[in-house]
């Protein structure tokens, strides 16, 4: 961010492009993981298929696999996290892409594995 002031940085994260978005939607990687694969950084981007381990909120402890990443409210879906609506029906729950950290990488795509550089 350019600015310091808070205002000017609410601003430019809540009106960003989904090309910047993009780079807001990272998750920090535990530590069995990345001696596991090599992975030198200390967060990587979320992706559709990664498992990953809520940290804090009424869910802390839960992990599960990412099924939906939603960069326009920097929000995941979480498989096995629901809750149940007034009729019954189990309904996936959002939650902050800043309150996970990722415990199992999807390396089904070779761009993401060249990318993190995995061994």
């Amino acid at each position: 961010m350019s600015s310091i002031q808070p205002r000017v940085q609410r601003l430019r994260r809540f009106t960003a492009p989904m090309h910047v978005r993009q780079k807001f939607a990272h998750a920090h990687v535990a530590k069995e993981l990345k001696s596991k694969t090599g992975v030198k950084r200390r967060a990587v981007q979320v992706s559709k298929g990664d498992t990953v381990k809520i940290m804090s909120g009424k869910h802390k402890g839960r992990a599960g696999k990412v099924s939906i990443v939603n960069l326009k409210r920097s929000t995941l879906m979480i498989e096995g996290v629901v809750r149940k609506n007034a009729k019954g029906k189990e309904k996936m729950i959002p939650i902050k892409i800043n309150t996970v950290y990722i415990t199992d990488f999807n390396l089904s795509d070779k761009i993401r594995k060249e990318k993190l550089g995995v061994v």
